[in-house]
C-alpha cells in the first residue's frame, strides 16, 4: 500500500466528526433501547409503532445495527483521520435503506401511520450522505491518511 501524506484538517472537519460521532452514539442508544424492550415497554407504544416492531424480521433489526453501527464507528474513523469510514457510511446508508425500505416498503408503514413519519427518516438520509461526503472531502483533500 502507497504511503499518503495527510494533511491537519481544519477546525470546522473535526467540529463535524465529532458531531457525527454524537450523532452515532444517539443512534447506538435509540437501538439498544428499541431491541431490548420489555413486554411492558413494547405493550405502552402507540399501537402502530407496537405493531411495525412486533412484525420487523430479524434482517431488518440486523440493518438497524448496522446502520447506527456503521454511523458511530464511521464518525470514529474520521476522528482518527482513517479512509476507511466513507466505507463505514456506506455500510450505514445501506443499512438505513434496508431498515426504512422494509417500513415505508414491505410493511407499508407509510400507509399506517401517515407521511409525518416520513420526516425523520428522511433526515437520517440526509445525514447518511453528508456523512459520506464529509468522508470523501476528507480524503480528497488529504485531511485522512
Amino acid at each position: 500500500m502507497a504511503y499518503v501524506q495527510s494533511i491537519k484538517s481544519p477546525l470546522w472537519f473535526k467540529i463535524a466528526a465529532a458531531l457525527v460521532i454524537l450523532w452515532g452514539l444517539a443512534g447506538v442508544f435509540a437501538c439498544y433501547s428499541q431491541l431490548t424492550l420489555t413486554p411492558a415497554q413494547l405493550a405502552a407504544l402507540p399501537a402502530a409503532q407496537r405493531d411495525a416492531f412486533i412484525a420487523m424480521p430479524l434482517v431488518v433489526r440486523i440493518a438497524y445495527v448496522v446502520a447506527v453501527g456503521g454511523g458511530l464507528v464511521g464518525g470514529i474513523l474520521l476522528i482518527l483521520r482513517r479512509p476507511e469510514a466513507r466505507m463505514a457510511f456506506i455500510a450505514s446508508l445501506i443499512g438505513v435503506i434496508v431498515q426504512f425500505g422494509w417500513v415505508f416498503g414491505v410493511y407499508q408503514g407509510l400507509a399506517k401511520t401517515g407521511a409525518s413519519a416520513l420526516a425523520f427518516p428522511a433526515f437520517i438520509v440526509l445525514v447518511c450522505i453528508v456523512e459520506i461526503w464529509l468522508a470523501v472531502v476528507g480524503r480528497s483533500r488529504g485531511w485522512l491518511g
